[in-house]
C-alpha cells in the first residue's frame, strides 16, 4: 500500500494507541493533528512556520482547489506539494463536507452533488469518480472517499437513504482509485444512531482500504453526545488501520477521542479562534481582546515555549488586535497550533508510558480553566 500504518504500542489503561503512518512524503507519528490548509495554505502562517512547529502533515480541500486555482493548473505546476512548497504529507478532503455546509447551493443525486460556486455562482458537478481523480491529480498522500455528511440529528429515514448512497459512492471511489501514490480512506457516517453507525462500519470496512474515518460529528450535537458515540464506534474500526475523526475539535474532544482509539484529527478551530483573538492555554482559554490585558506584561501562557509566548506580552498582542494589525493573526495562530501539536506530543508520550488516562484527565482539568486540586 502507498500508505503503511505501524501500530507499536497500546496504552495499558485505555484504548489509546501509539503508531506511525508511513507516506511517500515522510513518516507521521500518531496520534496526530493536521493543521487545515483548505486552499493550499494554513491561514496566517507560512510553510516554514509549520515546519518549525513540527507539523508533519496538513490538510487541503478538493472542492476549494477545484474551483480555484483548479487541479489542472496545480498538476501542471508539479502537484500540490510543489505548488505550495510543502515537502511533507498532505491529506485532501474529498469535498463531501461541502455537501453538508453548502446545503442551500447544492443538489444531491445518485450521480453526485451539483454545487453553485460560492465564488461566482457557476454550476459544478462533483461525483465520486471526479473527486478521486482530482485528489490524485493534486498528488495527495491520503485521499478521502466522497460521502454525504448528514446533520447529526437528521431523522432516521433520511439517514438510511444517505448512508446507502454513501456506501454506493464509496464503492465507486474504490473502483476509480488507481492505487498510485495516494491512499484512499473510507468514511463512516450515521449521525448519533449507534445502530446505523455500527451497520455503516460493517459496510464501509467491507471495502478493503488503507484507512478509515468517522465523519458527521461536530455538526450540531453536544460534545457529550459526540464523545459517547465515538467511544462506541471507534473501537469497531479495523485495529490494523489508521482511524481518523474528521473535523474535531477542542483539546478535550481530541484527548477523549484518543482515549477511544482514534489516531488522526483535523479541525479549523485553533486557527479560526486565533484570528478572533482567542488562545488555548494551559490555564484555560484566553481572550486577547479583553481590556484587562491592556497593561499585562505576562506572556499569553507562561508554561508555553512557542515563539509568541517566548517573545511577546498579552499587552502587545491585545494592542495588535485592537489596531487590526496583521501580525496579530500570525502570532495568535502560531501559539494555537503549537498548543495543539504539543498536546499530541504529550499524548504520544503518555501512551508510551502507559499513563494516558491520567494525561487525559489533566488536559480536561486545565482546559476548563480550573486551578489544580
Amino acid at each position: 500500500m502507498s500508505v503503511r500504518f505501524e501500530l507499536f504500542h497500546a496504552d495499558g489503561g485505555t484504548r489509546a494507541r501509539r503508531g506511525r503512518l508511513h507516506t511517500a512524503h515522510g513518516t507521521v507519528e500518531t496520534p496526530f493533528f493536521m493543521p487545515v490548509g483548505t486552499q493550499a495554505t494554513v491561514k496566517a502562517v507560512g510553510q516554514d512556520d509549520l515546519r518549525s512547529l513540527g507539523a508533519e502533515i496538513v490538510l487541503g480541500n478538493t472542492y476549494h482547489l477545484m474551483l480555484r486555482p483548479g487541479e489542472e493548473l496545480i498538476a501542471e505546476l508539479g502537484g500540490l506539494h510543489r505548488f505550495m512548497a510543502w515537502d511533507r504529507a498532505i491529506l485532501t478532503d474529498s469535498g463531501g463536507f461541502q455537501v453538508y455546509s453548502l446545503a442551500q447551493n447544492r443538489k444531491i443525486t445518485e450521480e453526485g452533488a451539483s454545487f453553485q460556486s460560492h465564488l461566482d455562482g457557476s454550476r459544478w458537478l462533483l461525483t465520486p469518480e471526479r473527486s478521486v481523480a482530482i485528489q490524485e491529480r493534486l498528488g495527495a498522500d491520503i485521499l478521502m472517499a466522497f460521502d454525504e455528511c448528514p446533520p447529526s440529528k437528521a431523522d432516521r429515514g433520511y439517514l438510511e437513504q444517505s448512508l446507502a448512497r454513501t456506501t454506493r459512492w464509496l464503492r465507486r471511489c474504490a473502483a476509480a482509485w488507481t492505487r498510485g501514490a495516494g491512499a484512499l480512506f473510507g468514511i463512516v457516517q450515521g449521525g448519533l444512531d449507534l445502530g446505523l453507525r455500527r451497520r455503516h462500519v460493517d459496510e464501509v470496512c467491507a471495502v478493503e482500504l488503507p484507512g478509515y474515518a468517522l465523519g458527521g460529528y461536530s455538526v450540531g450535537e453536544s460534545p457529550e453526545e459526540m464523545h459517547a458515540s465515538v467511544a462506541e464506534v471507534a473501537p469497531l474500526l479495523p485495529a490494523d488501520r489508521p482511524r481518523y475523526l474528521m473535523g474535531v475539535g477542542t483539546p478535550v474532544d481530541l484527548v477523549t477521542a484518543i482515549e477511544a482509539g482514534i489516531d488522526m484529527f483535523d479541525c479549523v478551530l485553533p486557527t479560526r479562534c486565533a484570528r478572533n483573538g482567542l488562545l488555548f492555554t494551559t490555564e484555560g482559554r484566553l481572550n486577547l481582546r479583553n481590556a484587562t490585558h491592556a497593561r499585562d506584561p505576562r506572556p499569553p501562557d507562561p508554561a508555553c515555549a512557542c515563539y509568541t509566548c517566548r517573545t511577546h506580552s498579552r499587552a502587545y498582542l491585545r494592542h495588535l488586535f485592537a489596531a487590526d494589525e496583521l501580525l496579530a493573526l500570525r502570532l495568535a495562530t502560531l501559539h494555537n497550533l503549537h498548543h495543539y501539536l504539543e498536546l499530541m506530543r504529550g499524548a504520544r508520550a503518555a501512551i508510551e508510558a502507559d499513563r494516558y488516562g491520567a494525561f487525559a484527565a489533566e488536559v480536561r482539568r486545565r482546559e476548563s480553566g480550573r486551578a489544580p486540586a
